[in-house]
């Protein structure tokens, strides 16, 4: 596959095929592109939790938001939620600061998914409070998103920015996911 296709196959995916099972070993595998990473200054203070099991996930599941553009979704259905999760944390005996590791990590986690056939979203929307305490995950660790994961049920189609300038992604009646997209000319400065 090449980069910009596996770029472009690379998007939020909300829906999933739930009983599709993604083991330990494979999360391994995505945290292992994680740790190959950039880190500001070589610090590595990125640590993570996994999960896969059902009970687990039944955990961390009501503590994530979904979607905000898309007002009237409460989120996956049971049966469409993600079979893993992968929990983002930053160690802050470590670095008091994480800059951007966190976006390069997860991002190649993201890629590394959907090369294996696999998909995800990266929610920042989490009741950090409650799963703090639903997971036991000690102060020391600052809680910085939640990849979900899983075998993609939706189609997410990326689509050029219409005349009115609207970038809110969309679902249409077949429960296509829209994501409009500033054109390469729009977001290139000629200064």
């Amino acid at each position: 596959m090449m980069l910009e296709d596996l770029v472009r196959k690379t998007r939020s995916y909300r829906r999933f095929f739930e009983d599709h099972t993604v083991g330990m070993d494979t999360l391994r595998s995505l945290v292992e592109l994680a740790r190959l990473s950039a880190s500001a200054a070589n610090r590595q203070p990125l640590k993570y939790i996994l999960s896969h099991e059902k009970e687990r996930n039944a955990l961390i599941f009501p503590k994530l938001a979904w979607a905000a553009y898309l007002k009237d979704w409460g989120g996956p259905e049971e049966g469409e939620r993600p079979s893993a999760y992968i929990i983002v944390l930053g160690d802050k005996e470590i670095s008091e600061s994480f800059g951007c590791d966190h976006g390069i990590a997860s991002q190649n986690i993201l890629l590394g998914a959907t090369h294996m056939g696999l998909g995800g979203c990266i929610v920042g929307s989490v009741d950090r409070k409650r799963l703090r305490e639903a997971l036991q995950i000690p102060d020391r660790y600052e809680l910085l998103h939640v990849i979900a994961l899983g075998k993609p049920k939706e189609q997410v189609v990326i689509e050029n920015v219409g005349p009115d300038g609207d970038i809110k992604y969309w679902r249409d009646e077949s429960e296509v996911h829209h994501v409009p997209k500033r054109t390469l000319d729009e977001i290139i400065l000629s200064l």
